[in-house]
């Protein structure tokens, strides 16, 4: 097998991808403190044409060195608010219509493969602080809680990982 090389691929242009048609997911980054994982996501939500991402409270925005670093120009392509709260963002998705689920280990969750997303509904995800997680307050905001299973040791995921899964089984149900 040969590897395929970049040009091969034909992605598209910054501009091309702003036209193109988006997946109906908004990524929100509750306090996210690493500007590594926030390059990640957003180089992730490149990958599968997500909507938005929002970036809230203390959670690094562009154009920052280290963003760049994993978001290797993402975070030109994708389009990205900045909140200075994660509650007042999920208030404001759910007056426009998403049905708002945050990330998070909570009771009654639902387990991320029983989920099932929504052919023509719109929706936006809520990742958390890598320490504390996704605040409360949002969580109760919410109209619910998605949990990645989890098998080892470990309680929780690199907050860029949780996102990789979250938005490709998205990509998977919606656009794939």
């Amino acid at each position: 097998m040969r590897k395929i090389r970049t040009i091969e691929m034909k992605r598209l242009t910054v501009d091309e991808f702003r036209q193109a048609s988006k997946m109906p997911l908004v990524v929100v980054l509750d306090d996210v403190r690493s500007m590594h994982n926030v390059g990640s996501v957003l180089r992730t939500a490149d990958a599968f044409r997500v909507e938005q991402v929002v970036l809230c409270g203390i959670t690094g925005c562009p154009p920052h060195a280290e963003i760049h670093k994993t978001a290797l120009g993402a975070e030109d392509s994708v389009s990205w608010t900045y909140c200075p709260t994660a509650l007042e963002a999920v208030e404001q998705l759910r007056r426009e219509g998403y049905h708002v689920l945050s990330i998070e280990q909570v009771e009654h969750s639902t387990k991320l493969p029983q989920f099932v997303p929504e052919t023509g509904r719109r929706y936006a995800v809520v990742l958390g602080n890598e320490v504390k997680g996704v605040h409360q307050e949002v969580v109760d905001a919410s109209d619910g809680c998605l949990e990645i299973p989890q098998l080892g040791t470990k309680h929780s995921l690199n907050v860029s990982v949780t996102a990789g899964i979250v938005i490709y089984e998205f990509a998977r149900a919606l656009m794939l």
